[in-house]
């Protein structure tokens, strides 16, 4: 466990109900190392017994489970309203799924008892003590998330308070107080915290206190460190802040924040290092595109636009930072737009392996094509690939060269019912000699995607695996009507990361043809492809 804090994550439960995300079994597996990586002691596999793919995959974890430290835990319910403990499918499930630690939701709102289960108070006080002694009977370590805790104190805290203290006498080892609706703030957290301390200590009783916010009042994070000050030693929380709804406490930033502010020992300075990563794994695993403002992990977190800025970090980088990204794993980055100076320039080409402190006449002359160009309707906020292809343009004297265009035209067929609607005719020179390629798509762009492939893969095998990944298109002037200029910026990817290109043109096609063009050539530098001097290429196809 953790020096001074359980972090217990529930994304593969709780983070599971997000709209749109739907794990696999697979997945789940999958995503238990990445997990562990970061830190989590207790991760919650799923609620077995009430969904078939949860029960598999307890099953699955019971004969070969990859984690090394971590424990898996089993979220189901008490049993069911004037049930026999022993004779409740629900609760054997549990047992059967193996897991070492059960977590059970337990009502302790009176008016979810009444409304929601259709039982007496009475009787949901028993469901909960029978549940618990019977679990640790069996010998499983048992945890009570009260649901809607919070809620459930302002209208009735006795009553509240009575279920906490009904499953402490049965045996459970830790009471997490949930913010299930997600609506409160820090100080009810702190404040009904101390008072359920208090309450467990004046009857004699000693348990884990945790937290399980929700992010509906956007203050799930705060609401958890809140708890932490005032004596909880059990945290909750999802990966990225994945749930229905809002979502719940993230607790990467939870632990960020415990760790590197608020003084708590939580995780190894390997684990803290890993949350990056871990972070952006986890949103392809579960296929949700990451989130590049999110604190500490987020692409943009560390992302510095105005000149301003740019001076006083090449100064000192701390003087804009309110930790150094590298401590969780993420960089520094210099976003280059009409904004930029010359000390962003320097930065940025820093950050790309290029030394410009000694050449200043190649930082005014990046710094004025960067200008100009977002003048014309560019923007490399979010492009950093085509910045790099100018600044090693800029310094080294010319471009990377690693093929040359001729000719390139595209077609419509204009036939609706043929998938295959468009045609491109390219012809370009590489060192091996020139080709004439047609290539087929949906579309214009699709046809010289293709087209642009077919030409250079042979060439380039570099290039099999990279793909492109999003085409984004926006009208610059929409006054002009069919005459705007437009800007298209173009994600890609391969094994060795991934990247974006803008192009500006007179339409869409245009605009989209240099993006591609841009985005293979920064894809075959990165892949550490050589390029060819100008005149080599002249030798190879004269």
């Amino acid at each position: 466990m953790s020096s001074e804090l359980v972090v217990y994550d529930t994304t593969l439960r709780d983070g599971a109900q997000q709209e749109g995300m739907n794990l696999s079994v697979a997945d789940k597996v999958t995503l238990l190392p990445l997990l562990e990586a970061y830190g989590a002691d207790i991760i919650e596999g799923g609620w077995p017994g009430a969904i078939p793919r949860d029960t598999e995959f307890f099953a699955l974890a019971k004969r070969e489970s990859p984690l090394k430290r971590a424990k898996l835990a089993a979220f189901g319910s008490t049993r069911k309203a004037n049930v026999a403990v022993e004779d409740d499918q629900q609760v054997r499930a549990l047992l059967d799924s193996g897991a070492p630690i059960i977590t059970l939701v337990a009502k302790s709102d009176f008016r979810h008892v009444l409304k929601a289960l259709r039982t007496t108070e009475q009787e949901n006080l028993a469901m909960v003590s029978d549940t618990v002694t019977f679990l640790r009977e069996q010998g499983r370590e048992v945890m009570v998330d009260l649901e809607h805790f919070f809620d459930g104190a302002e209208e009735n805290r006795a009553y509240t308070y009575s279920v906490a203290e009904d499953a402490v006498r049965a045996g459970a080892s830790t009471i997490i107080a949930c913010d299930t609706n997600g609506g409160s703030l820090p100080e009810t957290i702190s404040q009904r915290m101390i008072e359920l301390q208090e309450h467990l200590k004046e009857a004699g009783l000693d348990a884990i206190l945790g937290i399980h916010a929700h992010n509906d009042g956007e203050l799930a994070v705060a609401n958890s460190m809140a708890a932490v000050t005032a004596g909880a030693t059990h945290v909750q929380g999802t990966v990225n802040g994945y749930g229905e709804r809002t979502g719940n406490a993230n607790i990467l930033t939870v632990i960020a924040n415990l760790q590197l502010k608020g003084g708590h020992r939580i995780v190894t300075d390997e684990q803290l290092a890993n949350q990056t990563r871990v972070s952006h794994a986890i949103s392809e695993i579960v296929n949700i595109a990451p989130y590049g403002r999110q604190p500490y992990t987020g692409v943009s977190a560390f992302a510095h636009k105005a000149g301003l800025h740019a001076s006083a970090i090449r100064v000192d980088a701390d003087l804009y930072q309110h930790i150094d990204p590298a401590l969780i794993g993420n960089n520094m980055r210099m976003i280059v737009s009409d904004m930029a100076g010359r000390a962003s320039i320097e930065l940025k080409a820093r950050e790309v392996g290029l030394d410009l402190s000694e050449r200043p006449e190649v930082l005014t002359e990046v710094t004025n094509r960067i200008k100009k160009a977002e003048a014309q309707g560019y923007t490399y906020d979010a492009t950093d690939a085509s910045v790099e292809l100018i600044i090693r343009e800029v310094a080294d004297g010319k471009k990377l060269c690693f093929f040359e265009i001729e000719s390139w035209t595209t077609h419509l067929s204009g036939q609706k019912e043929d998938s295959n609607g468009a045609e491109a005719v390219l012809k370009l020179a590489t060192g091996k000699g020139r080709t004439l390629t047609v290539g087929e798509g949906v579309g214009p762009v699709d046809a010289l995607d293709n087209a642009l492939r077919e030409a250079l893969v042979p060439v380039y095998p570099e290039l099999k695996d990279c793909e492109l990944t999003d085409f984004k298109v926006r009208i610059l002037d929409g006054s002009a009507a069919t005459k705007a200029t437009t800007r298209v910026i173009i994600s890609m990817s391969s094994p060795t990361g991934s990247w974006a290109t803008v192009g500006v043109g007179k339409d869409v096609i245009e605009a989209s043809w240099e993006a591609l063009t841009d985005g293979y050539i920064y894809g075959l530098f990165k892949a550490g492809v050589r390029p060819y001097k100008a005149e080599q290429l002249e030798e190879a196809n004269a």
